[in-house]
């Protein structure tokens, strides 16, 4: 492709058109899921009721900002979507953003299709972490109720130690990735070492733990995206909207190194420099969301696949499509896990477990083609 005389090909704009609006049509899918997930549950309400809500509550409390002696009426609706039902479907939306991203670029800097926070064994390093800090540092307090288990009142500390073993999760992930002859079949059984190790951590210490502190750490190591407060889910979108624009920020690099480590040092990638800092950065992300949640399998490994199949490798789009699909995904999944044996509600990691496991199989039996 030329881009004779400065004009560029229609070919190339036909591409970066077709791309573009398989994204920006993610977008509007999510928005319309987001209204559609928080207007069904055990009190169906309208969507449009839905959309009024949030629009006004938006409008009312930059309102109260700007005039802290004005009032607003609140309607049991508001309540309930404010509450309730918001929180959980933003909730879904960053985590399923962190995860899919995180998943996107651990594939692309191990150059490991099967990579992912969960397959790797670093959700489980960082769920073992909070719940040494819950349990042992006393980060959280423990309570019998079904909707609040662990209540987290301290995340900084949580997320803390919950990042250190992340950390040590991913050292030892990159130590193997640096081994000659690493191949992901390798790295797969490394991370199935991992997640074995920080398991029977989690067990040891629900060994020695009261029944109600048992009930609640097994409760909060199923992972469910409803048990976040606003607090929480400002934490972790910060945390992810900085982690995304610094792996779109690193586009350039990833595509380069999917073409091989001496292709990228020789277009002048510092290639340990971008894979380490990638590594930490989605070990970041991966602590902030387990800490919070607890450990939601499968989504950062089902979602680029799935975009790339729409869309194809180039990190410029793939990125940006990942974060949209696993808001997607982790959101329809929370959805139907709300309403599939409705009055009860499952954690969201038990479908996404559902439909992810038979992924993971048929990229073992394909044979790791990317």
């Amino acid at each position: 492709m030329h881009f004779a005389d400065g004009v560029i090909p229609e070919d190339y704009l036909g591409y970066v058109r077709r791309k573009s609006l398989w994204i920006l049509g993610g977008a509007v899918l999510l928005g319309i899921l987001l209204v559609v997930s928080i207007s069904v549950g055990a009190v169906d309400i309208p969507p449009s009721e839905v959309f009024s809500s949030i629009v006004n509550g938006i409008a009312d409390r930059i309102a109260a900002l700007l005039h802290p002696e004005s009032t607003f009426e609140i309607t049991s609706t508001d309540r309930i979507v404010w509450n309730i039902r918001l929180p959980q479907a933003l909730a879904a939306i960053v985590a399923g953003v962190g995860l899919s991203v995180a998943g996107v670029a651990m594939q692309s800097i191990l150059r490991n299709p099967i990579g992912s926070p969960f397959t790797l064994g670093i959700s489980n390093a960082g769920a073992f972490g909070a719940a040494v800090s819950v349990i042992l540092l006393g980060a959280g307090e423990m309570h019998s109720t079904v909707a609040d288990a662990v209540t987290i009142h301290n995340p900084y500390l949580t997320t803390v130690v919950a990042f250190f073993f992340c950390l040590l999760a991913t050292m030892i992930i990159l130590s193997i990735s640096r081994l000659r002859g690493a191949s992901p079949e390798v790295m797969v059984l490394a991370g199935v070492a991992l997640s074995s190790l920080f398991t029977a951590g989690t067990m040891f210490l629900q060994y020695f733990a009261s029944d109600t502190q048992l009930a609640a750490v097994v409760f909060w190591t199923f992972g469910d995206v409803g048990r976040a407060s606003w607090e929480e889910l400002g934490i972790m979108t910060v945390v992810v909207l900085a982690a995304s624009l610094y792996f779109i920020a690193n586009r350039w690099n990833y595509n380069a190194i999917d073409a091989g480590d001496e292709t990228a040092k020789g277009l002048g990638v510092n290639v340990e420099r971008v894979r380490d800092a990638g590594m930490v950065v989605a070990a970041l992300v991966t602590a902030v969301i387990v800490s919070f949640l607890g450990v939601i399998g499968f989504v950062g490994l089902v979602c680029p696949h799935m975009v790339r199949r729409l869309i194809g490798d180039d990190q410029r789009y793939l990125i940006p499509g990942s974060c949209v699909m696993g808001g997607i995904l982790l959101l329809a999944s929370d959805t139907v896990a709300r309403i599939i044996v409705a009055p009860y509600v499952l954690p969201v990691a038990v479908l996404t477990a559902f439909l992810g496991a038979p992924v993971f199989i048929y990229l073992l039996l394909r044979g790791y083609q990317r």
